[in-house]
């Protein structure tokens, strides 16, 4: 029953600037906190409160860049009781305090606002069908990166729209759709042997989607030993479960890098290895 998570959803993005908690939340929609909670994480991947704070963090990182208006005040409509408290998360978050991130003048979400499907399939009756994207399927593919934003920090909407018309052409861009809903989105650099982008709708994370990619890519398009994607580092607070998903994928950890600012580490896989855990 995704009903009362999607109502959850509907009622925080229409209060997004108003102090708001699971009892909150759960008495606007009618429903006890333990089971909307239960109901929340199992459909989303991540515990209501945790989507109110990446929600209310990402709306103040907008303010930031795209008002005047003081820190305090920002961090006050995002419920917070002081700037320094707001400042502390922030950082934690965004890597950047709040001050930093304004004058650096670039947006970017932590989080978007979810658009839940009311029917997904179940795992046992999903069809794992890998197949490349086409130019048509670009609307979808980006529809589905605004779903998945959490797991690409300073992601470049545009940027990566016009990288995927290249990976497209190329015939690296592959997808996995639920009847008509696009649900899975990979990229893939058969030059460097990495995984450009990977992602999967919120309520099919546990329908091993990412797992059915990867077995495409190690049955038809490596070549090369090794198969490497990057993540969060370890404990970063804004990691919503990438890093772990990374792990029980067979990935490793590799060196330690810095993309767009951000820092992120690189993970491989070596292709005899999970050849010889499939046999």
């Amino acid at each position: 029953m995704i009903d009362p998570v999607i109502d959850a959803v509907a009622y925080i993005e229409a209060h997004v600037n108003e102090k708001l908690n699971l009892e909150t939340v759960a008495e606007a929609v009618h429903y006890s906190k333990y089971h909307l909670h239960h109901m929340f994480t199992s459909a989303v991947g991540m515990t209501l409160h945790d989507y109110i704070r990446r929600r209310q963090l990402t709306e103040a990182a907008k303010l930031l860049v795209f008002s005047a208006r003081p820190i305090l005040d920002i961090a006050l409509a995002a419920g917070y009781e002081s700037q320094q408290a707001f400042t502390d998360i922030f950082k934690s978050m965004y890597k950047q305090t709040p001050l930093a991130y304004r004058e650096n003048e670039t947006f970017y979400p932590l989080q978007s606002a979810f658009t839940l499907h009311q029917a997904p399939s179940a795992p046992d009756d999903m069809v794992m069908k890998v197949t490349y994207a086409g130019r048509e399927d670009i609307p979808d593919w980006m529809a589905l990166t605004a779903l998945v934003i959490d797991g690409f920090p300073c992601f470049d909407e545009e940027k990566h729209r016009k990288r995927l018309i290249k990976y497209v052409e190329q015939r690296q861009a592959l997808m996995i759709r639920d009847r008509k809903l696009l649900v899975g989105a990979a990229a893939w650099s058969g030059r460097t042997g990495h995984i450009d982008f990977l992602g999967v709708h919120p309520q099919y994370r546990r329908h091993g989607i990412a797992k059915a990619f990867l077995d495409f890519i190690l049955q038809n398009l490596s070549s090369g030993e090794t198969i490497s994607i990057t993540t969060f580092r370890e404990g970063d607070k804004a990691d919503t479960g990438q890093r772990a998903a990374c792990r029980r994928l067979g990935f490793a950890e590799a060196e330690l890098l810095t993309e767009f600012g951000y820092p992120t580490q690189r993970m491989i896989l070596q292709k005899a290895q999970e050849e010889t855990s499939d046999a």
